[in-house]
């Protein structure tokens, strides 16, 4: 039986001190237009392949909701109680039930982490350039190097000319090799303004002699000015230098770590945590993806340090729980956390970080049903007889570029809805058959036999069988997969670009004293760090 809670209780809950997930299970263009400050954004499409790694303790205190309280929520409760979760509640009334109660809702994605780094822009009065003030700089040839704080892929769409690729998350680790003087004036940006802010300012609380700015505004800021932004971007930070040459780096970033009250814990700790009922636990490899890919600690997730703080909804789906941050250095995971500190999180740093033989178990992935496949040829077949019905799965915008004639463009929420009377086989196409093993679990309690189209759209084509593009099919109002707010705010629309800027301002407006008071940043007096060597 579904048990419900009311919208004052979860305000309570939400600040409390204990654990809890918040997880929104509608699709991410629905969660994107309205939800809850502290909302994780979960669809139900890939509920049962993000749950568990987003709240990976079953006995969680966990809330789901959605618009209304009687549509996905719970659907999406069910499956988690299946699933082993021992205390899921539905909210009562949903994100209207809760906007009713007088809670507001917000817009937009990675809300905590953006109102923060407007926060702390007011807090710390970090200083900025415009675009127009950077662009004579550059014209003039001073002695200025631009670093863009987000990850390489973001780097690559567009660009500030002159810029180079370095995350905010390797500013720590990297930046005497990327500016080995410290009279050049480094400005850090980003798209749009907190990774500008957030990586100027790491700089500045390591304690840099520079001059550092974060570029207002970003990207967007440069193009609203009428400069040209570069396109695929190749610059990007090298390999960091000698052990022995991070000496002073590595300084600082201690001192950052113990002026924002970081703990170091041991593995022995660490292990004790991961034995502990009552707790969750992260344990978070902030490096690079590369460095990611050559090995990590057993038990560990791809937090990419920038991104950890940038989007750290992402990566953490329980609110109060333990994380634990290492890396190779003992340089960007102090650093990092001094961040996740002041955001009001739980977060503290591994001693020995990769070299500490720290193993904690694998998180094991839910139970999904194994989908027979069907050949490209014989859908073909199948679909011309009128004896199979193909239902694509992939997103909406990618339906629309391109799919199978005669497909039918579906999203697992909907898909009671779409195959209501339907009783011919159906085939699934999906660029993840994990998504389309999700579907298939719902499938079954329809009484409906489904196959997956193997190798996908790619295997399609290959077989030389047609594909039609629609521009408006699905329509706008069935695409609750895609985020419309804004969305073509690098591409040319500059009314989009302001209307994304002025959110990013306003968000600290919107927050209520007890949202504002789980930040734990300090007072503007503050002094930075005393200068590494």
């Amino acid at each position: 039986m579904t048990s419900f809670v009311e919208a004052a209780t979860l305000k309570s809950w939400l600040h409390d001190g204990q654990e809890i997930a918040l997880f929104d299970v509608r699709e991410h263009g629905q969660y994107g237009q309205a939800h809850l400050f502290y909302g994780i954004t979960l669809p139900y499409s890939r509920l049962e392949l993000d749950a568990p790694r987003l709240a990976p303790r079953q006995s969680v205190r966990l809330v789901v909701y959605d618009d209304d309280g009687q549509h996905v929520a719970p659907l999406a409760a069910r499956r988690l109680a299946a699933l082993g979760y021992s205390d899921v509640q539905v909210l009562q009334g949903g994100s209207a039930g809760w906007q009713a109660a007088g809670f507001p809702l917000f817009s937009g994605v990675n809300v905590p982490s953006k109102s923060f780094g407007e926060l702390a822009e007011q807090v710390y009065h970090t200083p900025r350039v415009s675009a127009t003030e950077l662009a004579a700089m550059l014209a003039r040839q001073e002695d200025v190097v631009v670093l863009d704080g987000r990850p390489f892929s973001e780097f690559q769409k567009m660009n500030i000319p002159a810029a180079i690729s370095c995350p905010n998350g390797e500013l720590a680790l990297r930046i005497r090799d990327l500016v080995p003087s410290e009279q050049t004036h480094i400005v850090i940006n980003c798209a749009g303004r907190t990774r500008s802010i957030i990586g100027a300012q790491t700089l500045i609380n390591l304690g840099l002699r520079n001059p550092v700015s974060a570029l207002e505004n970003g990207t967007q800021g440069w193009y609203l000015a009428d400069l040209e932004l570069e396109h695929g971007g190749t610059r990007r930070y090298g390999e960091p230098g000698k052990p022995g040459d991070q000496a002073g780096m590595r300084a600082a970033a201690q001192a950052l770590a113990e002026r924002f009250g970081v703990p170091v814990v041991n593995a022995q700790t660490v292990r004790g945590w991961a034995d502990d009922a009552q707790r969750t636990l992260f344990l978070c490899d902030v490096r690079t993806p590369e460095e990611y890919a050559r090995g990590s600690l057993p038990g560990a997730q791809h937090t990419p340090g920038g991104q950890l703080i940038q989007a750290t909804d992402q990566y953490v789906g329980v609110r109060q729980a333990r994380l634990v941050l290492f890396d190779a250095d003992g340089i960007r995971a102090l650093t990092v956390a001094s961040w996740l500190r002041q955001m009001g999180h739980d977060a503290c740093v591994l001693d020995q970080g990769l070299a500490s033989g720290l193993a904690l178990p694998e998180a094991q992935p839910a139970p999904l049903p194994v989908l027979p496949t069907i050949s490209a040829k014989a859908l073909a077949a199948g679909m011309a007889s009128g004896a199979a019905l193909a239902i694509d799965l992939r997103p909406s915008m990618q339906f629309r570029q391109g799919h199978i004639p005669g497909a039918r463009w579906a999203i697992r929420p909907r898909l009671a809805a779409t195959l209501a009377g339907e009783h011919r086989p159906v085939v699934l196409i999906a660029d993840e058959p994990a998504v389309a093993a999700c579907a298939a679990t719902d499938l079954q309690a329809l009484g409906l036999s489904a196959s997956l189209l193997e190798g996908g759209l790619a295997a399609w084509r290959a077989a030389g069988l047609p594909l039609q593009a629609s521009e408006n099919t699905p329509a706008n109002s069935d695409c609750i997969d895609f985020l419309f707010f804004v969305h073509d705010r690098h591409d040319g629309n500059k009314e989009a670009a302001r209307q994304y800027l002025a959110w990013e301002v306003n968000l600290i407006g919107q927050l209520d004293a007890l949202e504002l008071k789980a930040f734990r940043l300090p007072t503007p007096s503050l002094e930075p760090a005393d200068a590494p060597a």
